[in-house]
């Protein structure tokens, strides 16, 4: 029987092994059974699909799925980022998207998301009725179907552009007067993506200079991974300094993760653009609230949120856990270290092109430079520093490593009191001083990722050195 598996953020496989047309028909039939009792499901599905190769093409059976299990689906008119695709769920009170995309993987990959009616990545109670289904559906062999011409004619399917709606939408959360009075010039690269023609439209429109590259569809993204790293964003990072630019603004394949460039030519990393973001609603917009992290994110988010007497949520990794305390609880900004966020006031999805808006809202509002403002946020809050490590063991070492972990309860670490020790996702260790790491085993490769976050560069080398001689990694 085949495995498909859906992970933290759907189901994902290498394109002509796993991911074929077959398996994807069995998929989203697994879907539509899901969605037969749901009480928006007259209503349809919205579909989406990104640049990689034969996207709109998966896209099509599945409107042929949906259309044979008397679902209508609404089809975007080119490809569109999942953030964009997701919105679309809340303009049209649709019963949820099919998101036809692998995001920051290899070119070689593709897969599905399945977004619920909330417009936010799936919980695992969706998740695994979806599975249950797909079981069913496996051991059967059955998939419903109808031709296109059929579904067009019956009116089960119809194409529309997702895109002046979000552009409306996004238009709101941003104070685009203040980057159009600042003049800003902004390098946006999309990295050959869905994201294609929002950041510099949008730009262009508030009277931005803007250059834009990697702008044009490649389903082998440029030879390299669309991920916006600051390994994989050298050709971003040159052009901002040839152009003296103030920006450079990266999105990833499906852009619901972005990637940031100083124009000093620095990277400017996930966990300091969320402290940022955070400082800047608080502190210029006046928003009040609590803020939303994973287990792996950084800590300054606690300490800003303690200073206007709110608590920081820790969840596990995977935005979903972040999209439900924004939905449930009113976090007014949810996001994560590897690279996703939104804030109160969008859908409870992870959204590059909104991380990208507000980033130039920031240095416009500020007048300084991104380093000059996290500058100042560590004058205000004190200096933390963080790294994230992966650590390649073999098979047999890995199961040594996760056992010593489970009973791994120290009374101190590195020469500091341990004040809190979390199981949650992984083994956090929280010291007095505030410093902390994070040990988590891969779920798909014999590795750990070692996340530490110190109050200098030193001690921050020094936690990376005892986790490693502690468990003989």
């Amino acid at each position: 029987m085949r495995n498909i598996k859906f992970g933290t953020d759907g189901w994902r496989g290498v394109m002509a092994k796993d991911f074929t047309f077959e398996n994807v028909k069995f998929v989203v039939q697994a879907i539509a059974s899901f969605l037969q009792d749901h009480p928006l499901k007259e209503n349809g599905i919205i579909i989406g699909y990104d640049n990689r190769f034969l996207s709109e093409h998966f896209a099509q059976e599945a409107v042929k799925v949906l259309a044979g299990n008397g679902i209508k689906s609404l089809l975007v008119n080119r490809a569109t980022p999942t953030p964009v695709t997701a919105f679309a769920i809340t303009s049209h009170n649709a019963a949820g998207a099919v998101m036809i995309t692998a995001s920051h993987n290899p070119p070689e990959y593709n897969g599905i998301k399945f977004i619920p009616d909330y417009a936010g990545p799936a919980l695992p109670d969706i998740t695994d009725e979806i599975e249950k289904e797909l079981n069913h559906t496996l051991a059967t062999g059955r998939v419903n179907e109808m031709t296109i011409k059929a579904a067009q004619e019956q009116g089960f399917y119809k194409e529309f552009d997702p895109m002046p709606e979000y552009k409306k939408h996004i238009k709101q959360l941003i104070n685009l007067d203040a980057i159009s009075k600042a003049n800003l010039k902004i390098v946006v690269d999309p990295m050959f993506g869905a994201g294609i023609d929002y950041l510099d439209q949008i730009f262009e429109e508030a009277g931005c200079r803007v250059l834009t590259i990697n702008n044009y569809r490649d389903p082998l993204f440029g030879g390299s991974m669309p991920e916006p790293s600051a390994k994989v964003l050298t050709k971003l990072k040159s052009r901002v300094l040839a152009e003296g630019a103030d920006l450079g603004l990266a999105l990833d394949g499906d852009a619901d993760r972005f990637g940031i460039i100083d124009s000093n030519g620095e990277y400017i990393n996930a966990n300091r653009v969320l402290y940022m973001l955070y400082y800047h609603l608080l502190d210029v917009r006046k928003c009040r609230g609590p803020v939303a992290r994973s287990v792996a994110t950084t800590h300054m988010l606690d300490r800003m949120a303690e200073k206007y007497g709110y608590q920081a949520e820790e969840t596990p990794v995977g935005f979903k856990y972040i999209g439900e305390a924004m939905r449930i609880r009113g976090s007014v900004l949810g996001g994560e270290e590897s690279g996703g966020l939104s804030i109160h006031g969008h859908i409870p999805e992870k959204d590059g092109i909104l991380a990208a808006l507000l980033m130039a809202e920031i240095r416009a509002i500020h007048g300084k430079t991104l380093m000059g403002i996290i500058k100042q946020i560590m004058d205000e809050y004190g200096y933390i520093t963080n790294e994230r490590l992966d650590v390649c063991v073999d098979e047999q070492e890995k199961e040594r490593i996760i056992k010593e972990l489970k009973e791994f309860k120290p009374s101190s670490f590195n020469g500091q009191e341990v004040v809190r020790l979390n199981q949650m996702d992984g083994t956090k260790i929280v010291m007095a001083d505030g410093s902390w790491t994070l040990i988590r085993p891969s779920g798909t490769e014999p590795l750990f990722r070692i996340y530490v976050e110190a109050n200098s560069d030193e001690q921050l080398k020094e936690i990376q050195k005892a986790v490693l001689e502690t468990f003989g990694m």
